[in-house]
This record gives structure tokens, sequence and C-alpha cells, in this order.
């Protein structure tokens, strides 16, 4: 478990389902768009608030590619 979530460091997004959980860390990101641009499956989108949300998240194949590329630590996929 994230220590900083337990801290109050944000809201945080989490969606759960086939062993999987996609937590965004919204204090933490920055809405730099890298994890969105690297998505394989077009999952992210940087929200009209300047942060990254999950608008397909259905869509999602659990590579891992937006958690190794946030520069902020702001997204986890656990698998």
């Amino acid at each position: 478990r994230d220590p900083e979530m337990s801290r109050g460091l944000g809201d945080v997004y989490k969606r759960q389902g086939d062993h999987m959980s996609l937590k965004i860390i919204t204090k933490r990101c920055k809405g730099c768009g890298i994890c969105a641009a690297f998505c394989p499956k077009k999952v992210l989108a940087v929200s009209e608030v300047g942060k990254v949300e999950a608008v397909a998240e259905e869509n999602c194949i659990k590579c891992g590619q937006c958690e190794m590329r946030c520069p902020d630590y702001a997204i986890f996929v656990d698998k």
C-alpha cells in the first residue's frame, strides 16, 4: 500500500476488477499527459482541470506503461 495515500495527500481515483487496481493520486498529478500519451488503449486523458483521469477504464490491459512513465509517481497499476 502506498503510504502517502494514508496521509491524505489528495483524491485517489481507484478502479478494481480482474485482480487489478488503477490508482491516480490527483494531488501529485501535474497534468503533463505523459501517461495518456503512452497508454496503448487510450484509457487515460488530461481533464479540463489539468489532471489525468480514466476515460475508458474498461479498455485497460494492465500493461503498466502509465505507472512507469509518470514522472510524479501519481499513478499506480496493481496487478
